[in-house]
């Protein structure tokens, strides 16, 4: 069972149906119980890093989160979900994110004529081997729609990585937790190998 972590952010049911297309069992949750008894977890989301956080303290996630990172269940955050594992965004200043990787979430220069947000398809170049991304050729593209992106402190946890304006960090991968900046649930084919290849990562598989 892949247990997606509810918290009201926006995207959340096109990553169940993504799952479901594989042939997976979803569900939707935000109890303890059921999160914690999941073979893996998902933190999709959509929004403003501070509503999230806040959301995320409202329902009593942020210990959850905690254990199931200590259980080594596999974890995968998208988008929003990603940037929430680092310690602060530019978005909301003075708000502590997850604080669970080291790094920043920084406002995408306007220079260069950027359209911000980026959204649209860009290509990925691997500085390392990631699990997510195994069999999956480099400059394969995917989807991203966001205004912020990651500046990991420690770049060997960086999996993948795309050009907008500068190099932005777009994937990671640390233990038993994954990330990615752009949406594998709406990247077509190329989307749907990085979410099996995460489904068929095992607890512990490191």
């Amino acid at each position: 069972m892949v247990a997606i972590i509810d918290y009201d952010a926006g995207n959340i049911k096109s990553v169940q149906k993504a799952i479901e297309k594989l042939g997976g069992q979803a569900c939707l949750s935000r109890d303890a119980k059921t999160l914690l008894e999941a073979d893996h977890v998902i933190l999709p989301g959509v929004g403003s890093f501070g509503e999230a956080m806040e959301k995320l303290k409202k329902y009593g996630l942020l210990p959850i989160i905690t254990q199931i990172i200590e259980r080594k269940i596999p974890f995968l955050g998208i988008c929003l979900g990603m940037q929430l594992l680092f310690e602060e965004s530019d978005e909301s200043p003075g708000v502590k994110g997850l604080s669970i990787l080291a790094g920043k979430v920084k406002r995408i220069p306007t220079k260069d004529k950027l359209k911000i947000p980026h959204i649209g398809w860009n290509s990925l170049d691997f500085p390392r081997q990631g699990r997510l991304f195994r069999g999956i050729k480099e400059e394969a593209y995917v989807y991203f729609v966001h205004s912020y992106y990651l500046q990991a402190k420690k770049e060997d946890i960086v999996v993948a990585t795309t050009e907008y304006g500068r190099q932005l960090h777009v994937a990671v991968e640390a233990g038993n937790i994954f990330a990615c900046q752009f949406h594998p649930e709406k990247s077509g084919e190329i989307g749907l190998s990085i979410l099996k290849n995460f489904i068929e990562i095992e607890r512990g598989d490191n």
